[in-house]
């Protein structure tokens, strides 16, 4: 029998914190036992296996954004909520390195359909209705930010700015003057 008090969720956020903590690929069932002092078999009537786990740690990460990027949106447009947007998946990797790797795992069409990936996709559409483009180029602008903010990302979380100057803050904010100019400015065909 489970130790008494351990849920799914419970399960899911102390994998969620180990990956924080020790990184992404560190987290397996057999680890979350070893945090809650619990045999591996007491964890298998909450998560399935460690793809189980770690998937729900990634639904965990794309919600956990969705909901600073909502808060984080409400009442701007233009430059102004693509900065927003920016500076949440900046911030929250900053904060959540480990669980910001999980929000990139890729998902099976039918759980990516209903996590809240969705949201991400409509809070970016969003902002691009300020910039009065139109599909296809919509669809090129969502793939570019999201490229570019998850490029950037994983660079700087990877030390690939730390040796060199200008401070990397100030790249970030020339890199989203320079996103808002060519969205403003988006190429025709």
């Amino acid at each position: 029998m489970a130790r008494a008090g351990l849920t799914t969720e419970r399960v899911v956020r102390a994998g969620a914190e180990l990956a924080d903590e020790a990184g992404f690929d560190q987290v397996t069932v057999s680890a979350v036992a070893r945090h809650f002092g619990v045999k591996v078999a007491s964890l298998y009537s909450h998560v399935k296996s460690s793809h189980d786990l770690r998937t729900g740690i990634a639904l965990l990460a794309l919600e956990e954004l969705a909901d600073r990027g909502d808060d984080a949106l409400a009442g701007r447009a233009g430059k102004d909520a693509l900065s927003a947007l920016g500076n949440v998946y900046r911030d929250y990797a900053r904060e959540h390195a480990g669980r910001y790797a999980a929000a990139q795992l890729r998902l099976d069409p039918s759980t990516a359909a209903a996590s809240a990936g969705v949201r991400h996709a409509r809070m970016t559409r969003a902002i691009l209705r300020g910039y009065d483009l139109t599909e296809p180029d919509q669809t090129h602008a969502v793939r570019l930010l999201g490229s570019v903010f998850h490029g950037y990302v994983t660079l700087e979380l990877g030390g690939g700015f730390d040796h060199s100057a200008p401070d990397s803050q100030e790249t970030w904010n020339r890199i989203l003057d320079s996103l808002d100019a060519l969205l403003r400015n988006w190429p025709a065909n």
